[in-house]
């Protein structure tokens, strides 16, 4: 497992090697203890050399298959022991490992997508009773210089998981260890990444109140708007919100935060594929696509195709910021799609514009993507990740638009060598990119 590389990965190891009483010794049942959470740890950290005990095994997809012990997981965990006891009633006889596989979804339904490293993490945590150093490659950003770690989407979200799967585990400890964490680290998460916070607390239930309740106070303050809240969020949440923003006056009750009708239209249409549609209501003249913002929600929301349908209108300023301070590429760094991406560059789209909190596209995206999403090797014949070709596309893109208010002169400069890199990344990739 990777070294800690963060103030969270810190914490955690603080919490589980820290000795009281200064510098004495543990004494006899403190080292007993560690042995015996050691020699648990053991075997399911070297699946190998305990096969011959594994009498079942966990399904991720695109992972490793997890070879585990059930009744450690069933002394550990409520909920496995239950569910390992519905399955042994049904096929009549216990079997071995390969006739107990398990997908992911079975264990942890569909709500939220846990990850490899956090189901490791959480299932290391039943044998061992410690939390072990959580892994660079999937709680660490590619923002390497910028960024603490903390507030970032990878480090939250693992964060996120890894509190759900013990939620429904049912392992009260580590669930409350990692609200605690996410409760101690809330004000510093990056705004974009609160409704997932939220969404999985809510999930959480009765486990998770505190978290719920202080990140939907902070959700309602924020200038997170109410169409990318409704996407993000069931509908009881989101009265929640409406009703927390009118109170105190940040809503109003005609409205509830939501844009006009003549807006809302636009946007269906735009869920439905349908720009002939837009086209259509366009020419009522109640409103226009700036002014529905329909071309950030294009980009955010629908397939690729409609963002370049979209565009083919000329019809919408392709550098608009949103209320929020965010242009299309930004919100373009989110979605981390190199089709999109470049379909916005070959319009004009300037890479050096910056959000009101000064980050560029290029640290957007970075801000967004795993460590080892970016460092880690890809496998020869394997297309490259699509966080990685977006970034690697906008430090190019970059490169050619070094200044402000220059973007007529650095496009004219970045659209033949833009094609031409994605040629590149095609060829080493096999990767089939629509170019404008």
């Amino acid at each position: 497992m990777e070294a800690p590389s963060s103030h969270v990965t810190a914490s955690f190891s603080d919490c589980d090697d820290s000795v009281s009483m200064g510098d004495v010794a543990p004494d006899a049942d403190v080292e007993a203890l560690r042995r015996l959470s050691d020699n648990l740890a053991a075997a399911f950290r070297s699946p190998d050399d305990f096969a011959f005990l594994a009498d079942a095994l966990v399904a991720v997809p695109g992972a490793p298959d997890l070879r585990v012990h059930r009744c450690v997981l069933s002394a550990r965990s409520p909920f496995l022991r239950a569910l390992f006891k519905r399955r042994a009633a049904a096929a009549g006889s216990s079997g071995g490992a390969e006739g107990n596989r398990l997908e992911l979804r079975e264990l942890l339904g569909d709500e939220v997508e846990v990850g490899y490293e956090a189901l490791e993490l959480v299932l290391d945590y039943l044998y061992s009773g410690r939390v072990r150093d959580l892994p660079k490659s999937a709680c660490a950003c590619v923002d390497v210089d910028g960024c603490a770690h903390v507030g970032c989407h990878p480090a939250v979200s693992f964060m996120a998981q890894v509190l759900f799967a013990a939620s429904t585990f049912q392992v009260g400890e580590l669930a409350s260890l990692f609200q605690r964490h996410l409760l101690d680290f809330l004000d510093n998460v990056e705004v974009d990444n609160l409704p997932l916070i939220l969404s999985v607390a809510n999930l959480c239930n009765k486990s998770c109140v505190k978290l719920f309740e202080r990140c939907l106070e902070i959700v309602v303050r924020s200038n997170l708007d109410m169409i990318t809240l409704e996407k993000a969020l069931p509908e009881d949440v989101i009265k929640q919100i409406i009703d927390s923003r009118i109170t105190l006056g940040l809503a109003s009750p005609e409205d509830n935060g939501f844009p006009n009708k003549h807006v809302r239209r636009i946007l269906k249409a735009l869920d439905s594929d349908d720009v002939e549609l837009v086209r259509m209501l366009l020419t009522e003249g109640q409103t226009n696509l700036d002014d529905a913002f329909a071309l950030h929600y294009a980009v955010e929301h629908c397939d690729s195709k409609i963002t370049t349908e979209l565009l083919d209108i000329a019809l919408a300023d392709v550098n608009l910021r949103n209320p929020r301070g965010y242009t299309v590429l930004h919100i373009a760094a989110r979605r981390r799609d190199p089709k999109i991406v470049v379909s916005l560059l070959t319009k004009g789209a300037r890479p050096s514009d910056i959000t009101f909190d000064g980050r560029k596209a290029v640290q957007i995206a970075k801000r967004l993507t795993k460590h080892g999403d970016y460092f880690g090797n890809t496998e020869e014949g394997k297309p490259s990740p699509n966080d990685k070709l977006c970034i690697e596309i906008l430090e190019q893109a970059e490169r050619r638009d070094p200044q402000l208010g220059e973007a007529s002169v650095s496009l004219a400069l970045a659209g033949d060598c833009l094609r031409g890199k994605l040629l590149y990344l095609e060829n080493r990739g096999n990767i089939h990119l629509h170019m404008v």
